[in-house]
């Protein structure tokens, strides 16, 4: 399921009297409940809690895939990752690429807002693992430094 999608109906849930919410499509199966409300004593939103079941063919062809080596330049945040700050802009970093702390390396749209990713380390780009448009998640590495 497009995590866009997910956010959409979670924002949805967390949103409504509905306490629970199950959709299920092709791809996989996804439940949506939401917490307990907490005591009065103590003030705090309810948050909904999200399970997604894949396709039992999808669970047995994945594999963990290896963590790469190097210092790691992460997403902060769930959205769509991009090279460039527009379509037919040069990119921010190439392979190879010298970036010091604070250096802009990327953008990533979450709810329409484009965000520029820093550079939260120093050094020489080294591998880059995301497509540009692809879909990631909060603390999935998105460049490899040396």
């Amino acid at each position: 399921m497009d995590l866009r999608k997910l956010k959409t109906l979670v924002d949805l849930v967390s949103e409504s009297n509905i306490s629970e919410l199950e959709i299920t499509e092709a791809e996989g199966k996804v439940r949506i409940v939401k917490a307990a409300p907490a005591p009065a004593a103590a003030p705090a939103a309810a948050a909904p809690v999200v399970a997604v079941a894949p396709p039992s063919a999808a669970m047995a062809a994945a594999t963990p895939a290896p963590a790469p080596a190097g210092r790691l330049i992460k997403s902060p945040m769930v959205g769509t990752f991009y090279r460039a700050a527009s379509p037919g802009a040069k990119p921010f970093i190439e392979l190879g690429s010298e970036v010091k702390e604070g250096d802009p390396v990327c953008i990533v749209e979450a709810m329409k807002i484009m965000n520029e990713i820093e550079a939260d380390c120093a050094g020489r780009v080294v591998e880059i693992l995301c497509e540009n448009g692809q879909a990631v998640e909060f603390g999935q590495p998105l460049f490899v430094l040396e």
